[in-house]
């Protein structure tokens, strides 16, 4: 990065080697959804419909970034179900969100 010489390429460094934070906002629909898993009850249970329908976009939007929330492990599969459910994921990328949205609210005077 420091051998870019001008702000287009740095900016097309950034997104050939994006950090975790822009490899997961450089989609446009996840902060909705990251926005919607935030405002969840602890284990509740859903699938993509439901997902879809609590952030105010469609079940397809949902199904775009399902592999990628998995990925990240925002959400995790719940084993044995069909249709697939899922639930927000017990991992320190979600214990970590979940602080910087607190964070920020308290900052924000929410």
């Amino acid at each position: 990065m420091e051998h870019a010489t001008d702000r287009g390429e740095k900016k097309a460094l950034r997104k050939e080697h994006p950090s975790g934070w822009l490899y997961l906002t450089q989609h446009d629909a996840i902060p909705i959804l990251v926005d919607a898993l935030l405002d969840l009850p602890p284990n509740r249970e859903f699938n993509k419909t439901e997902l879809a329908e609590h952030a105010g976009v469609t079940r397809q939007t949902v199904g775009n970034y399902t592999d990628l929330l998995l990925e990240v492990e925002l959400i995790e599969e719940v084993p044995n179900t069909s249709p697939r459910r899922y639930r927000v994921a017990d991992s320190t990328v979600v214990r970590e969100l979940f602080e910087l949205n607190s964070a920020l609210n308290h900052v924000g005077g929410k």
